[in-house]
């Protein structure tokens, strides 16, 4: 929609007289007005549809289609319902009024024309049609900025909801990170890294005897404690394979204090854990969890196939850390000599090694954790 300019608007002169209709033509156009004419309304009526104008003076008396009936026409239009309407009448100027205020017109001149008197109201409703488009025109502004802020809004809910289909899949840490475009981080490159291997005593026998309902039933008590406290500590959480499950600290994003870190974390699954435990114990059920863990350099990156990826820690450390896992009894914590040494400030530790572990040549050393030191 074009913006009126008072002094250059479109202007369509309406009269069935070919001398009125060219006078006020001549006269508009030495003013700057670009001007269309028309000698009836049904011709009118036809400019109108084709082309842009900011105004429209019209004589009454016409046949056919008289000047109340255009301007009951163009009102009629939602193109033109705003369009202002001058109509001209050479009969009793009251009485006319009062019929083209019915008809929607906006103005109105009497015969003889003053054209003093027209230029002014021409001037004035184009300021009024200027006015009018500007209004129209941040209307359809505003209405485009909402259809983006609706699709932008729409964007961001089919990333959240991608983001949340892959954080069932993947720890939230490298589901961010895929969703935020930053899969560089997730290609293949050596870090150090505490990793924590966790194991339920007594599931297998607990598997034997219990119903797969009930089986069910405690891995989801055991995996919802464990993802929120994983998730309050930063780690990453590797994968599940049944009651193993494997989590590392320090990767895809590094973090202050890992060894601290998984220890603290492994202290509150411990803790987190004794109810759900003595719950089944209850039953007749016994179950416990055994964690391990182990420090240093590990391989990280993403491993798979196409229809199925995992981001994983690969060499010594992951196998450490499952390895001390199988030696910990229930309710127990073992870590190796590295996290130990890390926890001299934090936490008491029996050493119960060297322990000699499947896949290792030399025997490890390692220790229980028993308590924080206050």
């Amino acid at each position: 929609m074009a913006v009126a300019d008072p002094a250059t608007g479109r202007i369509l002169v309406v009269d069935d007289q070919r001398t009125n209709v060219e006078l006020m033509a001549d006269l508009l156009r030495q003013r700057g007005y670009e001007v269309r004419t028309a000698l009836d309304g049904e011709h009118a009526l036809e400019i109108v549809r084709s082309e842009p104008l900011d105004l429209v003076v019209s004589d009454i008396m016409m046949p056919g289609l008289d000047g109340y009936e255009l301007c009951r026409r163009l009102r009629a239009g939602a193109e033109t319902a705003l369009l202002p309407v001058v109509l001209v009448t050479s009969l009793d100027p009251q009485a006319e009024r009062l019929k083209g205020i019915e008809a929607g017109a906006d103005d109105f001149l009497s015969k003889p024309v003053n054209w003093t008197e027209l230029f002014a109201r021409v001037r004035s409703l184009l300021r009024v049609k200027a006015l009018q488009d500007e209004v129209r025109r941040q209307a359809e502004a505003l209405r485009e900025w909402n259809a983006k802020l609706e699709e932008r809004v729409g964007q961001q809910v089919t990333a959240i909801q991608r983001l949340g289909r892959l954080k069932r899949f993947f720890s939230p840490q490298v589901a961010d990170a895929i969703v935020a475009g930053g899969e560089e981080i997730l290609r293949p490159h050596r870090r150090e890294i505490t990793a924590v291997f966790l194991d339920l005593r007594g599931f297998t026998a607990f598997t034997d005897r219990a119903d797969p309902e009930e089986v069910l039933e405690l891995l989801r008590a055991y995996h919802s404690t464990l993802g929120q406290i994983v998730a309050e500590f930063g780690g990453t959480l590797e994968h599940f394979a049944g009651d193993g499950v494997m989590i590392f600290f320090n990767d895809p994003f590094p973090i202050d204090r890992a060894a601290e870190r998984s220890v603290r974390m492994a202290l509150g699954l411990q803790q987190a854990f004794t109810p759900i435990a003595r719950a089944w114990a209850s039953l007749g059920q016994e179950v416990g969890l055994g964690i391990g863990i182990a420090q240093g350099e590990a391989t990280l990156g993403v491993i798979g196939f196409e229809q199925r990826w995992e981001y994983a820690a690969i060499g010594n450390v992951p196998n450490l850390a499952a390895r001390l896992c199988g030696e910990a009894r229930a309710g127990e914590i073992i870590v190796d000599g590295q996290t130990e040494a890390d926890l001299a400030q934090l936490a008491h530790t029996d050493q119960i090694g060297p322990l000699q572990l499947r896949g290792f040549a030399q025997p490890v050393p390692a220790f229980r954790v028993t308590a924080l030191k206050s």
